[in-house]
């Protein structure tokens, strides 16, 4: 083979041109096939042991702080339960925050980015559940005095 200007059209006269579909450049926008699927090259984003572990650690050292005092009647309970509900409950709103960053929701809500309202329904209902436990809890130390 020599290094010099080819003929194109001899080059592609028998395979590419006839072939249906396809051009010297690639397939044609017109024949595309059906069963292409996009994938996402980016890794999906998960929690990871090093995010999940203060959370995880925050939680149990609140519940035991919480709970102890209530169940045992120990000295400064009130103080105390109160100050282990605070760190459970930041625990929790730290978990959620972490669960809503790679893309999890609450069960019944939309996903982020969708564009759906959340029921009303579902919303009043989550209300009513934290509303209840803050209630209980706070009648529960209320009690220690």
């Amino acid at each position: 083979m020599e290094a010099g200007p080819h003929d194109t059209d001899q080059q592609y006269r028998g395979t590419a041109r006839g072939a249906p579909g396809l051009s010297p450049d690639g397939p044609d926008d017109e024949g595309l096939i059906a069963d292409e699927v996009e994938v996402e090259l980016r890794p999906p984003r998960r929690l990871r042991i090093w995010q999940l572990a203060p959370i995880v650690m925050l939680g149990a050292l609140g519940s035991l702080m919480f709970g102890f005092p209530l169940a045992f009647g120990t000295g400064g309970g009130a103080v105390v339960a109160m100050l282990g509900l605070l760190i459970s409950c930041c625990a929790a709103g730290w978990g959620v925050m972490a669960a809503r960053r790679v893309g999890h929701t609450w069960p019944g809500l939309p996903a982020r980015g969708s564009g759906e309202r959340p029921d009303w329904r579902v919303m009043a209902l989550y209300v009513g559940v934290a509303a209840l436990l803050v209630a209980l809890a706070v009648w529960r130390v209320a009690r220690l005095r």
